[in-house]
């Protein structure tokens, strides 16, 4: 039982959430037999599982589509009910969506929208403040600052529909962000975004986050979001969790991969085996191989005394490569039967 003056910002213990569906198969004839014999299935969207986060930190979640991590959002922000476990968020409990609890925390969903589509954003700006019961000008004051570090103030006064992708995500992180919630869960909140958009909203949550100190749990596909912004990673993998670290620590236990590149100067008249099954080919004055940094230098060393090399370029791996060879591995690993060798 989760005691609620508990010292966590969040804190879970075996949360879960099963979805039940049914299959259909096509045609007319199956959907009428399904009114009376249905076909169920259960998915478990969310394994048991047990958190425990501190206020002020930034945590990344990442994994594949469908492995979990918008279920676990809906069901801290209590848009959703688990089907067992417990949560507490803030002291509440989550799906109890009392007023004092949702007015603590924000959710934007980088899919959906949250402010009005026609109206200017100053406009939906104006209706969130109150909505959050929230002094007028107090609400304007923080408009205007949080618009000049995001450098949108010229666009408030634009129709939401009017702007670009870019800048109706910094429009939702205002509005988000309007009644200075302490806890904040953003998915996917630069998801379609250019690079340079990608980046100013990046360097805007760094920025606000060492100013106002609230907790953010962050998903992102784009791994320069998580590496560059969290301070503990989260990686779920159908629907359980199967790291939770810091960023440098599992750079530096996660077998990193790395690609090698050579140019020799001369082609070698016969086949060179380099093991690992690696082989240079005869007549071929060049090569490239991915291979685990491990393996890397017993390979240049053969590779050195064999033949005089004129180029050489080793590129490391980086940290999105690494992930997703772990969750690739993690994947195979939970499938019925899975296993992997080491």
């Amino acid at each position: 039982m989760i005691q609620p003056d508990s010292d966590f910002a969040i804190e879970t213990t075996n949360l879960t959430r099963v979805y039940e569906t049914y299959r259909k198969p096509e045609g007319l004839w199956n959907s009428v037999r399904g009114l009376w014999n249905r076909e169920h299935e259960r998915k478990t969207a969310l394994q048991p599982t047990s958190l425990k986060i501190d206020g002020g930190q930034i945590i990344g979640l990442v994994g594949a589509n469908g492995a979990g991590k918008t279920t676990l959002l809906k069901l801290l922000s209590g848009l959703i009910y688990p089907s067992g476990g417990e949560a507490r968020v803030l002291g509440f409990n989550p799906w109890d969506r009392r007023r004092e609890y949702l007015s603590k925390i924000s959710i934007l969903l980088g899919q959906k929208n949250q402010l009005w589509w026609d109206i200017p954003a100053a406009d939906s700006f104006d209706l969130l403040a109150r909505i959050y019961n929230l002094d007028e000008s107090v609400a304007r004051r923080r408009v205007v600052e949080l618009s000049e570090l995001l450098t949108c103030r010229d666009l408030l006064h634009i129709q939401l529909r009017r702007l670009s992708l870019g800048e109706r995500m910094k429009m939702e992180i205002i509005g988000s962000l309007l009644h200075r919630p302490a806890v904040l869960f953003l998915d996917e909140p630069t998801i379609g975004l250019d690079v340079v958009a990608q980046s100013n909203i990046r360097e805007f949550l760094a920025s606000y986050v060492k100013r106002e100190r609230p907790t953010i749990i962050l998903t992102s596909h784009y791994m320069d979001d998580i590496s560059k912004l969290a301070d503990r990673l989260l990686l779920i993998s159908k629907g359980a969790i199967v790291y939770d670290g810091t960023v440098p620590a599992f750079m530096s236990q996660a077998e990193t991969m790395q690609r090698l590149s050579v140019k020799l100067s001369q082609a070698p008249e016969q086949d060179i085996d380099l093991g690992q099954g690696f082989i240079v080919r005869a007549k071929t004055d060049g090569f490239s191989a991915e291979l685990s940094s491990r393996a890397l230098a017993p390979m240049v060393q053969k590779l050195m005394a064999i033949s005089p090399v004129e180029e050489m370029k080793i590129e490391e791996a980086n940290f999105e490569d690494v992930i997703r060879k772990f969750l690739e591995k993690e994947s195979r690993l939970r499938a019925p039967g899975g296993s992997v060798a080491n």
